[in-house]
């Protein structure tokens, strides 16, 4: 006998800021981090009977270390929800945090629980390696056959750059305006909402007084973007990946620590506990592409997610396409024809930093955010490309 689907709704999400590589969150835990969006956003469902929820669904692209053991049951523990909330730890690299949101979603719509969170959290500065603190890959991805598994990313999208002809100016461009995107929704306080600040507690060694002294601030606001960035600062960037190519420190995404909760609901839980949604979730899709060009995956991705959905591209209000490169968001803008003004409408990963697997919770927080301060959004969409040749899309929409 079939189920019956039924909606699943945003009903709260939240993120801390996200922090440079070795910034502010350079000594705190990704199981902390993890642990203080899962407790906010449960707080914002007042009288929210913890013991209701029906799984933790975390994303994670490199669950090893610190964010080890099944990270997302640790931060469950470590947040002091009931003990009897399972936890589960997911991994498709950069569309983990999405992928978790979309997850949650499922339970709820096959009727398995009424109330459930997808969330993620990553840490760039504890894991030093960006394959992980042990890379230990199959010999066979370096053989002809299987050479593409192997690709530097930033090979991928010099690969990208060249084939769809995307030019070092344009990418540059793009790059200057990501961090004028975001610089002004800091600056117009778009963010705060859905940010939940941090305090950031260090112990530091006095050798005077051969005592330990804690230094505490408050981390309130990302850190990533940066001002002054013109297409006079970023022209004198070398090439990162190839001597002749046009990929750099400047137009890629930036290596970052951060983690974000979305809890969702039943209608019927939405009811009971008398809470208006953010959003509805609509549709996710995955799909795969060539290793050697992955930056192109949404291309694939957003196309099946919107027939899931029932809806188009062009429905789409606003769109958080993961800046992995300038070269492969503007690849993707260009294929399927998006509007640019509806794409990263306050900055992208380039300003904003890309903390891999909390990303896609990360940016949903921030898109059901945007669908309150303005209503005349209707349909919103987050997608990325994922390491190894796949691309994410999910959609949401506004209520």
């Amino acid at each position: 006998m079939s189920k019956i689907i039924q909606d699943a709704y945003i009903v709260a999400a939240t993120r801390t800021p996200v922090a440079r590589r070795k910034g502010a969150f350079a000594n705190v835990r990704p199981d902390d981090m993890l642990a203080h969006v899962l407790k906010n956003a449960v707080a914002a469902v007042p009288g929210l009977d913890a013991k209701e929820i029906g799984d933790v669904i975390v994303g994670c692209a490199m669950p090893e270390a610190e964010q080890g053991m099944n990270v997302a049951r640790i931060g469950v523990l470590l947040a002091g929800l009931p003990d009897t909330v399972p936890a589960i730890t997911i991994n498709r690299f950069c569309s983990s945090g999405v992928n978790a949101v979309a997850m949650a979603a499922d339970r709820i719509r096959l009727g398995e629980c009424d109330v459930a969170i997808g969330a993620g959290t990553e840490s760039m500065s504890i894991l030093a390696q960006m394959m992980g603190n042990k890379v230990a890959a199959n010999p066979a991805f370096f053989s002809d056959e299987n050479l593409a598994i192997a690709f530097g990313m930033g090979i991928t999208a010099e690969n990208v750059a060249q084939r769809w002809q995307v030019t070092r100016e344009q990418q540059d461009a793009f790059a200057v305006e990501s961090n004028r995107r975001a610089l002004a929704a800091i600056a117009a306080g778009q963010f705060k909402d859905e940010i939940t600040p941090y305090l950031v507690r260090e112990h530091l060694p006095d050798f005077a007084s051969g005592a330990v002294k804690i230094r505490e601030r408050l981390f309130e606001n990302d850190e990533g973007p940066r001002p002054g960035t013109t297409m006079e600062s970023l022209a004198k960037l070398r090439p990162v990946f190839a001597a002749k190519g046009s990929v750099t420190a400047g137009n890629a995404s930036q290596m970052s620590d951060g983690a974000a909760a979305v809890l969702l609901m039943s209608e019927a839980a939405v009811k009971r506990y008398n809470v208006k949604p953010l959003a509805r979730f609509v549709s996710f899709a995955v799909a795969g592409v060539p290793p050697e060009i992955m930056g192109i995956g949404p291309i694939e991705a957003i196309p099946r997610a919107c027939k899931a959905g029932g809806v188009t591209k062009e429905q789409m209000d606003w769109i958080e396409l993961n800046e992995a490169f300038a070269a492969q968001s503007l690849a993707v803008i260009k294929d399927l024809d998006l509007d640019p003004a509806k794409v990263n409408p306050h900055g992208g990963a380039i300003a904003l930093g890309h903390p891999l697997g909390a990303t896609g919770a990360i940016r949903t927080a921030t898109l059901v955010h945007a669908f309150q301060s303005d209503p005349k959004l209707k349909y919103g969409m987050v997608t990325m490309c994922i390491g190894t040749g796949m691309g994410a899309a999910g959609i949401f929409e506004r209520v």
